[in-house]
């Protein structure tokens, strides 16, 4: 298929030409659907070209009336609503199409100023999307499209409540698409309340890894994590490295143990400021800074261009999340390598991302680094008479009983 064939403005095609050779299996599954006004559920791999599926439909919608509020893009997170901007932007410009990222992070009274020039589209995170809505400081009479992008996570992040509210505010009458590259019994659910009668698009088998990727799982002890990532840094040179963790107070002090290491690396969590983390990713996007330790913050909807490396310094809890880590190389057709360092301690983590991902996944051991740590038993360490003698201390009811026992004794 070609762009020429998707029922876009000459602009747009154009546009899409000087970038791309063809479009992408989402892409030419889900612009018609779209532009035919069909709500759609669309499940397609990280890195598959999902933004512009939903967008560029909109764009051609969207162009037709300007100058009124049509669309509204909600998004999980900060970062993912200035890339769907940064994304949409140079097409935008063709048809003379305004997009407004609305989030928390940013002064509200500039972004009220922003809505009196009646932007086309607006990408949101929900929180102060309802916020906007509830101060009437937007106008959505004449809006037509609601998108949830990354839906699964808007769900895990615990976002469903205020989505059901922005959704009692919107005009009944109008197009939903939701796009998702994992999916649940629990979204599936969620979209059966949101989406009439939609055309569900499934380019990839749910909750699969992009084939671009080389995954390897070494088995490391638990206190040798930081020199081994070490070593990987220093043995293979990598230009840009996205390093994944799970809290952010690992981050900084991983990001401290690197740094005297003389590594160039930052670190990018919940905890910077908006300013700080906008610095520090594009620092990151340039090279000027080589490493970058990111919590889940990052795992969607981030878009470094040929990102080669992703490393998984613990695993992540949800199976799903491991997915969209790695889906930050091998975007776009390209190729990557995805690299995880996982303990004795992570092994049910482990199975949960092989049952979900239905991959073998098979542990590897590193050169220089032998596994000396034992799996747990499940046994308590505590010997039986401890027990004993702990229950019998639990069930003394007052000092006077401590008092007798030490009279007798």
């Amino acid at each position: 298929m070609s762009f020429s064939q998707l029922s876009l403005c000459s602009e747009l095609t154009e546009t899409l030409q000087a970038n791309f050779t063809k479009p992408t299996e989402i892409q030419g599954q889900a612009i018609p659907a779209i532009i035919g006004r069909q709500d759609v559920l669309a499940i397609a791999q990280t890195g598959s070209g999902k933004t512009l599926a939903y967008g560029l439909a909109i764009l051609e919608q969207v162009k037709l009336q300007p100058c009124s509020t049509q669309a509204i893009i909600l998004v999980p997170t900060r970062e993912l609503a200035a890339q769907v901007c940064e994304t949409l932007e140079p097409y935008a410009n063709t048809v003379d199409i305004t997009a407004l990222s609305l989030c928390g992070g940013i002064d509200k009274e500039w972004q009220k100023e922003q809505l009196l020039l009646t932007p086309e589209i607006l990408v949101a995170t929900p929180g102060r999307l309802l916020d906007l809505l509830n101060d009437h400081s937007i106008n959505v009479s004449r809006l037509t499209s609601l998108v949830l992008d990354e839906a699964d996570r808007l769900l895990d992040m615990g976002f469903w409540p205020d989505i059901q509210e922005i959704v009692s505010l919107l005009p009944p009458k109008r197009q939903t698409l939701m796009f998702s590259a994992t999916f649940s019994e629990k979204l599936e659910t969620q979209a059966k309340g949101l989406l009439h009668t939609p055309q569900r698009i499934q380019t990839n088998v749910a909750n699969s890894v992009v084939q671009g990727i080389e995954e390897t799982l070494y088995l490391v002890n638990k206190g040798n994590k930081t020199n081994a990532l070490i070593s990987q840094l220093k043995q293979h040179n990598w230009s840009q490295v996205l390093v994944f963790i799970g809290a952010k107070d690992n981050a900084d002090a991983l990001t401290k143990k690197l740094t005297k290491a003389g590594i160039s690396v930052a670190a990018l969590h919940g905890n910077k400021s908006q300013q700080e983390r906008e610095e520090t990713l594009e620092l990151f996007k340039q090279q000027k800074v080589h490493v970058l330790i990111a919590t889940d913050l990052l795992a969607r909807g981030i878009h470094v261009q040929r990102l080669p490396v992703v490393i998984n310094f613990e695993l992540p809890s949800n199976a799903e999340v491991y997915v969209h880590r790695v889906g930050r190389t091998a975007r776009a057709g390209e190729h990557g390598v995805a690299i995880s360092l996982v303990c004795h301690g992570e092994t049910e983590y482990l199975s949960a991302i092989r049952q979900l991902t239905q991959r073998e996944l098979p542990l590897e051991d590193l050169e220089g680094f032998p596994v000396t740590d034992k799996p747990s038993s499940g046994q308590s360490k505590r010997t039986p008479r401890d027990k004993k003698a702990n229950r019998r201390t639990n069930s003394k009811k007052s000092i006077k009983q401590f008092q007798r026992k030490l009279r007798s004794a």
